[in-house]
């Protein structure tokens, strides 16, 4: 066991490397901040010292030892637009981000969830065919075009919910239903498919021919074998919080770490762009972590084969 948690710390660790290298290397190639910051009718001898105080101008490699060495020591960089801690200005847009990502895992996991196993034990029936719609509709609209249509229906054609802001817990709604719609149907059709196919094996037709309850064959045999590729799904979706709000906040105008996101990129604030995909990594390879180390508590066998 303690080799398997090893192999995995160590690729989550090398991961979140090749990440931060990623992005310092493509948002310095992507612009200058000199120029996009003071504007194009700003004198060289102003763009010159801009990037002096910055430190752009030093060689690729010097940058990013100077940001790896600041890394290591707790400092995320400053902020060239508001000139305050990078790591500050994310941190206050944490809890809008909560309020949206929390609410929008809980309804993926309590309606998805159900919905597909629901519609495997009821097989070919009507709700069963219901669920597949559903799914396949929610999945495969793109969340800016989902935004959009529920703002047409709730806010303007009904005008029973805001479609924006950040006042009252009904502005929320609709970016919290955004964000849940397509995971709903991504997980009710893994569900529905990983149920299918534990209920085909012969353990669970030895387990329903030895006379056992149906409600026992379902909750003690088929659900915990099921659960290995639910397990997969939502701890995706818990590493692609942050990355999912992007888009839904700035429909919605939400204050939140993705709304952050576009406008620091959009202004080629370094510090803050990298402090913001730094979390985004470590959020996902922390979830994608504890997702592998779940596998090796519900099947021993993983660890056999990782040690291999």
């Amino acid at each position: 066991m303690l080799r398997y948690v090893s192999i995995r710390f160590l690729r989550a660790l090398v991961t979140i490397l090749a990440v931060m290298t990623f992005a310092f290397v493509v948002l310095r190639m992507s612009g200058d901040p000199a120029q996009i910051m003071l504007g194009p009718d700003v004198p060289q001898d102003a763009v010159d010292a801009f990037r002096k105080a910055w430190g752009l101008d030093q060689p690729l490699w010097i940058q990013y030892l100077a940001y790896l060495k600041s890394i290591l020591t707790g400092d995320f960089g400053v902020s060239m637009r508001d000139k305050a801690s990078a790591m500050q200005l994310v941190i206050e847009r944490i809890p809008a981000t909560l309020q949206l990502t929390i609410p929008a895992l809980f309804l993926k996991v309590v309606i998805g969830i159900p919905a597909g196993v629901y519609a495997a034990l009821h097989r070919q029936s009507a709700v069963d065919r219901g669920v597949i719609l559903a799914a396949i509709f929610g999945f495969t609209i793109p969340s800016f075009v989902m935004g959009l249509l529920l703002v047409l229906i709730f806010s303007i054609m009904l005008g029973l919910l805001p479609s924006g802001g950040y006042d009252t817990w009904q502005h929320g709604i609709l970016p919290t239903l955004t964000m849940s719609i397509g995971g709903i149907g991504i997980l009710a059709r893994f569900s529905r498919s990983a149920m299918i196919e534990v209920m085909g094996q012969p353990y669970i037709r030895a387990a329903s021919a030895k006379g056992m309850k149906w409600q026992d064959v379902v909750w003690r045999h088929a659900l915990p074998n099921a659960a290995v590729p639910i397990v997969t799904i939502v701890g995706f979706m818990v590493g692609t919080l942050i990355a999912g709000a992007v888009v839904v906040e700035s429909i919605f105008s939400w204050p939140g770490i993705g709304r952050l996101l576009v406008v620091s990129v959009t202004n080629r604030d370094l510090a803050v762009v990298q402090c913001i995909l730094l979390m985004i990594a470590a959020t996902m390879v922390v979830s994608n972590l504890i997702v592998d180390l779940l596998y090796g508590w519900l099947d021993p066998r993983l660890r056999s084969q990782s040690a291999h």
